[in-house]
């Protein structure tokens, strides 16, 4: 794998034997033991009537169809049903009924339920307070920051291999300190609402401009407006409670003294974002800037009326800005079976697979191109950096396991295929690169779109789908999961994908 180029990469989960794992050996294994007693009592009739069932239920477990195999769906079929007739699929937020009691605490849906924010202790030199993300659920801390990075579309090749380069190195070193979980990188491409460009137009207007230079530049303002996007990016650093709390005890306790174990690594990937990776701003959130980033998610339209608060504020006119993190969330949000309702939007996510032919860096670029005006996409990258001792069991399973299947295909007169031959020296290669020091590190990629609910949705969902096949990836659509699936895609809260494991 180069700087520019990935493609050494293999199934986040490895089968213990010929591609099984633990659990589908040993069911498949109980599946056949009426089997193999009947074939010890010579039972014939037995024997060759529960062949085809063996076969059957072996089936079940084990193909995959659509990422999941038909035992997994039916039972996720039936979780979304008792969840649909429970109430649970449908959100309706406190602030929304007037019931919220403390409108800095969030209120969030679905997987999102447990976020708690805090105002950490002072950081940096200019003595700012990030906000420290809590997700009880998951018993993580994280941190968000919001960047910006001049892209790789016109940078030289020998600038572009040193951008990938600086991206390896911090996966690298999020793993050397032992304490990351999760590195979160998030763009998305907004609609531009205007809000900038009216409130300079009314700042620099002459009154004593010609007529048709007015005109002329409301046409074009009209006119260009609502096809143009704006670009956001964030990263969030995600930190396990089970890693922190020991360095947290020492750094004072509560959350203050997790908020500086934090503080520290938060000025590392700082200083790798800033460097080898290029990015020219990286400004960590408060909680007011974390709460309109998260309104923005669920409701793009929003952002206009944000801004131009903000702005109507700075030159002197006393209104409230901002919103509160109460009132971030969707006032009504609903779990369908391919998509996901929030408040006036509606957004389609898919999960992407890495290809086998590999791919090259910023290949994923077509993603993010809205089709048509008004059309917002977002798409996420998880690098989870495993440690050195973890790294080394995984790589040690894969070995034994690659090892095993070729000798079973060797006894049993089968060929080796290419496919097998290429994992087999991924996996040797794997373990010198570990040894020389590198990183193994976990990937995962969701993309999402988001349009007006008026508008009809599974049509753009079908042009993201497009949209990643053109890319050179394949997508899956996060069925039954929708919701969890958008506060991965499109949320910068540090919540990752559903705990199923795709094929690659």
């Amino acid at each position: 794998m180069s700087a520019h180029r990935y493609g050494e990469y293999a199934k986040d989960v490895s089968g213990w034997f010929l591609g099984m794992t633990g659990t589908q050996l040993a069911l498949v294994t109980l599946a056949g033991v009426p089997a193999l007693l009947a074939l010890n009592g010579q039972a014939w009739g037995l024997f060759v009537g529960w062949l085809p069932v063996w076969a059957l239920l072996a089936v079940v477990l084990l193909v995959p169809i659509r990422g999941r195999a038909a035992g997994r769906w039916f039972g996720d079929l039936c979780l979304h049903a008792i969840g649909g007739a429970m109430g649970w699929a449908a959100f309706g937020s406190r602030a929304g009924a007037g019931t919220a009691d403390d409108l800095s605490q969030a209120d969030l849906p679905g997987v999102l339920a447990g976020i708690r924010t805090h105002d950490g202790p002072p950081f940096g030199q200019m003595f700012t307070r990030p906000v420290i993300v809590q997700n009880c659920a998951a018993r993580t801390w994280a941190a968000v920051a919001s960047i910006a990075h001049p892209g790789i579309g016109l940078a030289e090749a020998g600038e572009r291999d040193r951008m990938g380069a600086g991206l390896a190195e911090m996966c690298e070193l999020a793993a050397r300190t032992e304490l990351i979980d999760v590195l979160v990188l998030q763009v998305r491409t907004v609609p531009d609402d205007g809000a900038e460009r009216a409130a300079w137009e009314r700042a620099h207007t002459h009154p004593d401009a010609p007529t048709l230079a007015a005109r002329v530049n409301a046409l074009l303002g009209a006119t260009l407006t609502p096809a143009a996007v704006r670009t956001e990016a964030f990263v969030t650093v995600v930190v396990g409670e089970g890693r922190i709390a020991r360095a947290a005890r020492e750094s004072g306790g509560g959350v203050d003294g997790r908020a500086r174990v934090l503080h520290s690594v938060m000025a590392e990937v700082e200083a790798a974002l800033r460097g080898p990776v290029g990015c020219t701003t990286v400004s960590w959130l408060d909680s007011a800037q974390l709460a309109a980033a998260v309104r923005t998610s669920f409701a793009p339209g929003d952002r206009g009326e944000l801004v131009a608060a903000d702005l109507a504020a700075a030159s002197g006119q006393q209104l409230a800005t901002g919103v509160p993190m109460a009132a971030a969330a969707p006032t009504m949000a609903r779990a369908e079976v391919r998509h996901y309702l929030h408040d006036a939007w509606a957004s389609v996510t898919d999960t992407i697979l890495l290809p086998d032919s590999g791919a090259v860096l910023g290949a994923l670029a077509p993603v993010l191109v809205p089709t048509v005006a008004g059309e917002r996409r977002c798409l996420t990258v998880f690098l989870d950096p495993l440690p050195l001792t973890r790294a080394t069991r995984v790589v040690s399973r894969e070995q034994m396991s690659a090892t095993t299947g070729n000798e079973m295909r060797a006894r049993m007169g089968f060929r080796q295929r290419a496919r097998q031959r290429r994992d087999t020296e991924r996996v040797g290669a794997a373990e010198e690169k570990l040894t020389a020091g590198r990183a193994l590190v976990r990937v995962a990629a969701a993309a999402c779109v988001t349009v007006p609910a008026t508008w009809p949705v599974v049509e753009h969902g079908r042009r993201l789908s497009a949209s990643v096949r053109a890319a050179g990836f394949v997508p899956l659509r996060l069925d039954l999961a929708q919701d969890s699936a958008f506060a991965a895609a499109a949320i910068p809260l540090g919540v990752g994908l559903p705990d199923r494991r795709g094929r690659q």
